[in-house]
Formats: C-alpha cells, sequence, structure tokens
C-alpha cells in the first residue's frame, strides 16, 4: 500500500500518518520522489482496507502496490533511484555509468596496489576484490579477511577509489563496515535471508549480485529484504545464470536488464567476468551491457591471471581493461551516458567508522 500525500501537507501531517501506520502493526516506509511525497506501507495486508487512511490530513490518495516487492516496486517510486555514496560525489545510477574493476581475491598487497594503480589510470571508480571468498571446494583459498580489508582501505587512501568487497556472513559483514564503501551480497548468498536483513540495517550501499538459477523476481524479492529493514541504497547485479550451455560458465542475461528497470527504480550492472568466465568475451558482453541500458559494470582484472588464486581465466589483463574502457566511451556517447574523469574522492578509515557508528 501507498499512501500518496498532498503537495502542501505538512511535516506533521506525515509523521501522523507514519505514527498511525506503526500503531496498526505495520512498517511506514518514506518514499519521496520528484513529483511526490509518499508513505509506503509493508507487512501483512491481506484484508486490511486503508484504515481510515484516506480520511487522515494531507493525504491525497491510497493506492495499492499489485507487486510482491513494494519498496522496491516503480508502483511506489517512479523516478530511477540515484545511489550515493558518504564524503564522494561517485553515484551509481543516473547519467554516470560505474565501473567497478578489480582482482576476484585480495591475495598480497603488492598484487591489490600494482592492479589497482592500473585500473585506477584506466578510469575505474570503484575498486573491487574479495577479502573472504565463498568457494565451492572447501580446500580453495577462502581470502585474507581483516587482513584483507586492511589492503583494501589503502587502495582508497592511495588511488582514492571506492572499496566493493564481498561479505560472506555477518560477521565478515561487521568487519567490511569498518573498511569499505559498498557490501556486496554474492549470487551464493542472494536467499541467505539472515544476511539480508543485515546488510539491510548498514550505513552501506548494497551490490545485490542475482543468483545462480534466480529469476527476476526472486532477485527483486531479495532487494525487498534489504530495503525492509532500511537501506535504499541497493544496486541490482546481471551475473549470470546456469542453462544447459557448455561453451561459457554461465549464461549473461542482458535481457533482465531492462526487464528490471520496467518493473524497479533500482539500478542495475552487468557482471561479464562471472557471466561469461572466459577472457576473450568479457569485453564484447561488456560492450553490449552498455548497449542494452546497463548502469555500470563490474569487472575482473588481474596482472597475472595465470597465477591468480581464484577466476584467472575470466580476468582481463589491465591493457585489455583500458582498450575496453576506450571502446565503452563510444557506447555511452550513443545511449546517453557518461564516464566521470575526475579521480573519485573515497572515504577515509576515519570516516567510514564515524558513518558505522
Amino acid at each position: 500500500m501507498l499512501v500518496v500525500m498532498q503537495s502542501h501537507a505538512t511535516p506533521d501531517e506525515i509523521r501522523a500518518i507514519c505514527e498511525k501506520i506503526e500503531t496498526l502493526g505495520f512498517r511506514a516506509h518514506s518514499v519521496e520522489g520528484a513529483q511526490r511525497y509518499a508513505v509506503a506501507v509493508t507487512g501483512d495486508l491481506r484484508g486490511i482496507e486503508t484504515c481510515g487512511l484516506e480520511e487522515m490530513p494531507g493525504v491525497q490518495e491510497i493506492i495499492r502496490i499489485s507487486k510482491p516487492y513494494k519498496l522496491v516496486s516503480r508502483e511506489s517510486k517512479a523516478e530511477d533511484t540515484v545511489v550515493r555514496f558518504a564524503n564522494s560525489d561517485v553515484t551509481i545510477g543516473g547519467e554516470e555509468f560505474a565501473l567497478i574493476a578489480g582482482p576476484c581475491s585480495v591475495e598480497s598487497r603488492a598484487q591489490t596496489l600494482t592492479i589497482a594503480e592500473k585500473v585506477a589510470a584506466a578510469g575505474a571508480k570503484f575498486f573491487r576484490g574479495g577479502a573472504y571468498k565463498p568457494r565451492t571446494s572447501p580446500y580453495a583459498f577462502q581470502g585474507m579477511g581483516v587482513e584483507g580489508l586492511k589492503i583494501l582501505a589503502e587502495v582508497r587512501e592511495k588511488f582514492g577509489m571506492l572499496i566493493v568487497t564481498e561479505a560472506v556472513d555477518t560477521e565478515a559483514l561487521e568487519a567490511i563496515e569498518d573498511y569499505a564503501d559498498m557490501i556486496q551480497i554474492g549470487a551464493r548468498n542472494m536467499q541467505n535471508f539472515s544476511l539480508l536483513k543485515r546488510a539491510g540495517r548498514s550505513p552501506l550501499p548494497v551490490l545485490l549480485k542475482r543468483g545462480l538459477s534466480a529469476t527476476l523476481e526472486e532477485l527483486l524479492m531479495s532487494a525487498e529484504y534489504i530495503m525492509s529493514e532500511g537501506n535504499r541504497n541497493v544496486v541490482l547485479c546481471e551475473r549470470g545464470v546456469r542453462t544447459f550451455a557448455d561453451h561459457s560458465r554461465n549464461t549473461l542475461d542482458l535481457s533482465v536488464i531492462p526487464a528490471a528497470q520496467k518493473l524497479s527504480h533500482l539500478p542495475i550492472i552487468s557482471d561479464p567476468s562471472h557471466g561469461t568466465g572466459k577472457r576473450d568475451r568479457v569485453t564484447p558482453l561488456a560492450l553490449a551491457s552498455a548497449a542494452v541500458g546497463a548502469d555500470g559494470l563490474i569487472i575482473e582484472v588481474h596482472h597475472d591471471p595465470d597465477h591468480a588464486l581464484s577466476d584467472g581465466p575470466q580476468s582481463l589483463f589491465p591493457e585489455q581493461f583500458a582498450a575496453m574502457v576506450d571502446q565503452l566511451r563510444g557506447i555511452l556517447s550513443v545511449v546517453h551516458r557518461t564516464l566521470n574523469v575526475e579521480p573519485p574522492k573515497g572515504r577515509t578509515q576515519a570516516n567510514t567508522q564515524a558513518a558505522r557508528s
């Protein structure tokens, strides 16, 4: 349910609506758009009428939202969401196209700083790297943990890029809040509902990857879990799904990008690295992602992929990444998107810890 307020509604009238909703046993969520201010009502609304809300001062109308994902739906917010970051002018969504690049795993300080320097010079404003790695085999490299997060924080201080890194559980998420700028929820955890709820209570934006065999509705419902806890800064990510195909690691579903944009106001980016698993196919699918309207890319880059501890075969060499960015600029000009050429300003670690507290 969406309670649409009149244009001249006062703060006291809006507050009264929220209090009424809470007393009825539901949750109230402010939805502020360019053309209207509304309050979304979530909870089990089956059989519940408007409860007299339409008669309260400042209310324009009551709208029933047909989709099961209420806060994520365009029915609750018509305008595209632009995800913003503390102490930075870099965004995901809107006119600017987001570039997230880096290795699959943080393997060492030297490896990480080497790659960071290269991708920053090519135009990436976000640096990706896993300090915690969910692996199919329990014997595979699981990441450096907090030591890896400290290296990522050094990347931010040295090169100004914002840090995106994956949380595999709530303990890792709490550590990430001290060091990073964005929490990644990986494909294997897309339906880890306790982790989604904890991410929803975080001050950091969340990058939510589509599950290995998840439908679009399942992805949007997972985003709803995060947003229902209060975190509205959510970015969706198409990273390929499993199909019968054997010519690639996964099948990158580019058709889901415009479909998601029709149903939801949240930005959506593409991961052609995991979507193909093949280095020579990453650039073509990255360019295609931009052409169909993706809000950004997340690309794996490694200076020595033959010796990478994870995902070497799908990692671009730094010079390949730079060449891809050059090609990308031409496509972005056609779809009316831009790449910000100014170096970003990431949070200092002091600012990160202050934001958490």
